[in-house]
Order: structure tokens, then C-alpha cells, then sequence
């Protein structure tokens, strides 16, 4: 098993610049942040609302791109993942934020926040579901 580094400060301020982030969205526009509603409602923008969308998921990579420049090796990952791997990962992803009509993000940081009840069903289906996986990959499976 590998180890993590315990990182609170980064991880903190992190937290705090997303949170700053969506409630900032959500003030300055109306509009919750999440990612996969921001980028499927970008293919068919309604009027006016293509320039924030693409704004905003342009600064997701580039963001990260400016802190990996301005750290030494910020997080110090590489994605090893075949390209048919992720592709099926990320489609995957699609058809479950379509049905469950949010992203991760979009429950658990934006909705949530709001008081949203299905927000926070859907946030605890999510927690359940990474606990279950990571104990089946880890101790039953025998994976890292």
C-alpha cells in the first residue's frame, strides 16, 4: 500500500479557494459549479452564457497548470492509466452525473451548501459508494 502525504495547509487552502470559488459563481452569475453541468451546458450554451463557461473550464487546467509553476512539483502525480481506461472512466461519469443530474462537485460542494436534501442523499450515496470501493480494492481484492 502506498502512503499519502499528510498535507493540511495545502488541502485547506484548497478547500478554501474552491469554496470561494462557487460561492463567488454563485453570487456574481446565478450559476452552481459544477463541472459537468457547466461543461455539458457549454455544447449548447444558451445565449450569452458561453464566455463564463469556457472561462471557467479553461482556468480549471490552467490553474493547476500556474500552481505546478509556482510550487516545486505541487502534488508530485502522473496518471498511468491506459487512454481506453479513462475514456471508459470518463464516459462512465457522464451517463451518472446525467442521472443523478449533478457531478460530485456539483452535490457535494455547491448544492449541498444550499440545504439541498437530495444534495445530501446523494453526497452520502457517493461517500458509501468510495468506502465500499476502497475496502473491496484494498482488503479483498488485494490491490494498493
Amino acid at each position: 500500500m502506498t502512503e499519502t502525504a499528510f498535507t493540511p495547509i495545502p488541502s485547506l487552502l484548497g478547500g478554501v479557494l474552491i469554496g470561494l470559488a462557487s460561492a463567488g459563481l454563485l453570487l456574481a452569475n446565478g450559476k452552481i459549479a459544477g463541472i459537468s453541468g457547466v461543461l455539458g451546458r457549454s455544447l449548447f450554451p444558451a445565449a450569452g452564457d458561453l464566455g463564463w463557461r469556457l472561462a471557467f473550464l479553461i482556468g480549471l487546467p490552467l490553474g493547476a497548470w500556474l500552481v505546478t509553476r509556482l510550487t516545486a512539483d505541487a502534488m508530485g502525480f502522473s496518471i498511468t492509466a491506459s487512454l481506453p481506461l479513462l475514456v471508459g472512466g470518463g464516459l462512465l461519469d457522464g451517463v451518472g452525473t446525467q442521472l443523478g443530474n449533478c457531478c460530485t462537485s456539483g452535490h457535494g460542494v455547491c448544492v449541498l451548501a444550499r440545504a439541498s436534501r437530495r444534495s445530501f442523499a446523494a453526497t452520502l450515496a457517493f461517500m458509501a459508494t468510495a468506502a465500499i470501493t476502497v475496502f473491496v480494492v484494498r482488503h479483498l481484492l488485494g490491490g494498493a
